[in-house]
């Protein structure tokens, strides 16, 4: 975040917002606009932090922040504290102090790891590549028994992170937002494993099943953000004035029917990700030139070749290295479930896409033919002779509002424990 001040506008000004009411100051409405009301908020929480109440975030300031975006802080144990003492301190729960500290003698002196008192994934406000990297690291502080690593890097170089649990033998392969105005499936996907982890440290259930259960026979391995640079493009993460956003512009010049930057799709160097897999490459080339998409753009360029984009090289490398029994990639929108590339389908495929529609609402269905080809889906079955699917959460029209996310994860939650637990 870059320092904000009154009437500053745009993304950084909604995480403001956000964080100031996580730490119980007023900002009024999450608009993405620093107003009177926000600059209150803000000075009432700088000297409660007792920093200079000058209304400015700055350094300082955002640092303090820094905890309400992430959802857990640190505290250094005092002569006689435990995880109760602690919890009350912060007016939060001792169980999850508890969990947060594995290992921990509980004497003075230590640094301990508190979880504040709401969950970590955010739910309203857009997702990019910096919100992402703070829940994540949210999620990793409460759960020590979940895992990050990096899989790669984007084309201009913002890492790409891949988060683990489980330690079962069958490994599930889930990603989300190869397409940048599809970002609103990072939070889904996001939401169920602070669930499901929740789930797992209670010793309770998701979606009427024993989580603990799951976690010892099943890994899950999830890439919540597979485009960070389009979804920063697509929620105002890159600004006006920046040369990314000003060549993004440039190339959407030649698609004047495609709004931008809320029809962006693509890298930020116009490539589709979601044909950029040897899956029948040539005929998706073949195709999108047939529709006009020729060059570098929003959405629908192949590129010059498969795994040109280092983000599909990325998912490839990992994909091979993990050896999934079965993956799903989530995009929006239509309410579908698409289980087959062409006439492969992996034996029980159809059956546990049958499943995922009794669980979600969904359709059952074909992809249509001039979208068949080149998707991550469709590589991994013809690669692994496995079972793959995507998923078009929701209906509407991309990017769907944030006011979905709750129905959108009450459709998916079964979908994604069924994944798990075929």
């Amino acid at each position: 975040m870059r320092t904000l001040r009154l009437k500053d506008s745009g993304l950084c000004v909604k995480y403001l917002q956000a964080a100031l009411h996580r730490a119980g100051a007023d900002a009024g409405e999450i608009d993405g606009y620093f107003g009177n009301r926000t600059a209150r908020a803000l000075r009432a929480f700088q000297s409660a932090a007792h920093l200079d109440a000058d209304g400015v975030a700055g350094r300082l300031t955002r640092a303090a922040l820094y905890p309400y975006l992430t959802g857990s802080t640190f505290t250094v144990l005092r002569e006689g504290d435990d995880a109760q003492s602690v919890a009350e301190r912060f007016s939060t729960d001792a169980d999850a102090v508890r969990t947060a500290n594995p290992g921990i003698a509980w004497t003075a002196g230590e640094t301990v790891t508190v979880p504040l008192p709401f969950d970590a994934v955010f739910t309203n406000v857009p997702y990019g590549s910096f919100l992402t990297a703070c829940v994540t690291e949210g999620l990793l502080l409460r759960y020590p028994f979940l895992a990050r690593f990096p899989i790669g890097a984007s084309g201009t170089g913002r890492p790409i992170d891949a988060l683990r649990i489980g330690a079962g033998a069958r490994r599930v392969g889930v990603n989300a937002a190869h397409h940048a105005n599809e970002w609103i499936t990072t939070p889904l996907t996001l939401l169920f494993i602070e669930q499901y982890a929740k789930a797992i440290a209670k010793d309770g259930t998701v979606g009427g099943v024993r989580a603990r259960t799951l976690y010892e026979t099943s890994t899950l391995t999830l890439v919540p953000l597979v485009n960070p640079d389009g979804a920063d493009l697509v929620t105002g993460a890159i600004e006006p004035g920046d040369s990314y956003y000003e060549s993004a512009k440039a190339l959407a010049s030649f698609y004047p029917f495609i709004p931008f930057p809320s029809g962006w799709k693509a890298n930020l160097f116009g490539v589709d990700l979601n044909l950029g897999y040897p899956a029948g490459w040539e005929s998706a080339r073949a195709i999108k030139y047939r529709q006009g998409y020729t060059r570098p753009g929003p959405r629908d360029w192949v590129g010059t070749r498969p795994l040109e984009a280092p983000e599909n090289r990325a998912m490839a490398e990992l994909t091979r290295a993990d050896g999934y029994d079965l993956v799903i990639a989530y995009h929006t929108q239509g309410g579908e479930i698409y289980w087959r590339y062409r006439d492969r389908a992996p034996l029980g495929s159809r059956a546990l896409a049958e499943r995922f529609s009794e669980a979600s609402g969904y359709a059952v269905a074909d992809a249509p033919y001039e979208s068949g080809f080149a998707g991550y889906k469709d590589w991994f079955i013809d690669a692994f002779a496995k079972s793959g699917f995507t998923i078009e959460a929701g209906k509407g029209e991309n990017p769907l509002p944030l006011s979905d996310l709750p129905e959108l994860y009450r459709q998916n939650e079964g979908i994604l424990m069924g994944a798990l637990a075929p």
